[in-house]
C-alpha cells in the first residue's frame, strides 16, 4: 500500500542517479582494474574476469579482463603497496577515475581488511584516483567501524549490504548522491456500469479512517509505473485490470525520512470483477458508484485529492487526455525505457485514447 517505504534515483530507476549526474559511477568501457596480490610473483602475472555488480543503478556493470601484477601503470601512475605485509584491495576503475572495490574478494578477516584498506587509500591517492565505493555485504559488518575509522562515509543500505564512500582529492565531492525519491502508484478501477473499485485499507491514519479509497502501493525495483498499478490492483483485490492512462502525478518532498515522493495515478480497466481481497493489508473492497466515491468527505475536503477526482470526471467525459506508455531504446544508456505521452486527443464514445503516433 501507499505508504513510507523507500524505493532506490538510485533510488531508485534504479538506475536514476547514473541518468541524473555526469558524475555518476559507471563502466561499460574504459574500466580498469587494480590488484595487488601478495602471493603472486611478478613474473608470474595471472588473468581475472570480474562481473561487476550493481547497486542502486549507479555502479560498474562490466566484465573485463586484467592481468595480476603486483604493480600498475595503467595512466602512467606508478604505484607501490604502502605496506609490504598488506595487499590493495582489488577494485575496477570507474570511467570518472574513480575506484569500486570488488564486494566478493574482500579479506576474511578484520585484521586483514584494515591494514588493505590503508594500503589501498595510500596506492590511490598517489595514483591520483578520486572516489571510492566500498559495498560491505552483511557477513563483513564487522568491517564498517574499520572502514568509518579511515573517513569512509555511508551513502546508502539494502537489505544485504552497506555502501560506503571515499573522496579522496582535497576538492568538493563529486560523488552521486544517494535515490531522493520514493515512488508510489494508484489505480483508477472502473467498469461499464460506472463503479469505481475501492478498498478500505486494515492500517491507515486517523484522517482517513474508514474512507473508501483507490488501491495503492509502491513500484519494486526495475518495475514499470503502469506494471505496479496493475500488479497493486491484483494484490490488495484480486481484480485483473489492463493500464489504460497515466492520469495525473504528485510530486511532494520530507515524505519519509526527508525522501521525497512522487505518486502516479493510473487509469485501468478490469478484466475480471470478483473481488478477493489481501486480508494482511486490506479490510474491505468493493465496487462503488463512481458520485458516492467522489461525494465522500475524505474526498472533498482534501484539495489534492478533489483534484485528482476532478481529472478523473473530465477523462471520463472525454474532455481530457492521459498519457499511454510508450517503449523506445536511447542510444544515452543503450538500453530500453517508457516514455509517456499523450499521442491524440480523447475520441467521443472510446475510453482510449489511443491513435497512430
Amino acid at each position: 500500500m501507499e505508504g513510507n517505504l523507500l524505493v532506490d534515483p538510485a533510488a531508485a530507476s534504479r538506475r536514476a542517479t547514473t541518468a541524473a549526474s555526469r558524475h555518476r559511477v559507471a563502466g561499460r568501457s574504459g574500466a580498469r582494474f587494480l590488484s595487488c596480490p601478495c602471493s603472486a610473483s611478478r613474473d608470474e602475472p595471472a588473468t581475472r574476469a570480474w562481473a561487476s555488480y550493481s547497486s542502486a543503478g549507479n555502479m560498474p556493470r562490466a566484465v573485463k579482463s586484467a592481468s595480476r601484477v603486483n604493480g600498475w601503470n595503467g595512466n602512467g601512475h606508478g604505484w607501490t603497496p604502502a605496506r609490504e605485509e598488506s595487499c590493495v584491495l582489488e577494485a575496477m576503475e570507474d570511467e570518472y577515475g574513480g575506484m569500486v572495490v570488488d564486494a566478493d574478494r574482500l579479506p576474511s578477516d578484520a585484521g586483514g581488511f584494515a591494514g588493505s584498506l590503508a594500503a589501498s587509500l595510500s596506492c590511490w591517492k598517489s595514483a591520483g584516483k578520486k572516489g571510492v565505493w566500498l559495498k560491505l555485504p552483511l557477513d563483513r559488518s564487522e568491517f564498517i567501524p574499520l572502514a568509518v575509522k579511515e573517513g569512509f562515509r555511508y551513502h546508502h543500505a539494502e537489505e544485504k549490504y552497506l555502501m560506503l564512500t571515499y573522496w579522496i582529492p582535497d576538492e568538493p565531492c563529486l560523488l552521486p548522491a544517494n535515490a531522493s525519491h520514493q515512488v508510489g502508484v494508484g489505480g483508477f478501477v472502473i467498469n461499464d456500469e460506472m463503479e469505481v473499485l475501492v478498498v478500505q485499507e486494515k492500517y491507515s491514519a486517523s484522517t482517513s479512517l474508514g474512507a473508501w479509497k483507490l488501491p495503492t502501493g509502491f513500484i519494486h525495483a526495475s518495475e514499470e509505473i503502469f506494471t505496479g498499478a496493475v500488479r497493486e490492483v491484483k494484490e490488495e483485490t484480486g481484480i485483473d485490470t489492463e493500464f489504460m492512462e497515466l492520469i495525473a502525478f504528485r510530486h511532494a518532498h520530507n515524505v519519509a525520512f526527508q525522501k521525497s515522493d512522487l505518486f502516479f495515478i493510473c487509469l485501468l480497466r478490469p478484466l475480471t470483477n470478483e473481488i478477493k481481497i489481501d486480508e494482511t493489508e486490506i479490510q474491505a473492497a468493493k465496487w462503488m458508484p463512481l458520485p458516492e466515491f467522489f461525494e465522500q468527505p475524505f474526498i472533498q475536503e482534501d484539495h489534492m485529492f478533489r483534484k485528482i477526482s476532478d481529472i478523473c470526471v473530465q477523462r471520463l467525459r472525454r474532455r481530457y487526455c492521459g498519457l499511454t506508455a510508450h517503449h523506445v531504446v536511447s542510444k544515452f544508456d543503450g538500453g530500453a525505457s517508457t516514455l509517456y505521452y499523450n499521442v491524440a486527443e480523447p475520441e467521443r464514445g472510446d475510453l482510449s485514447c489511443d491513435a497512430a503516433a
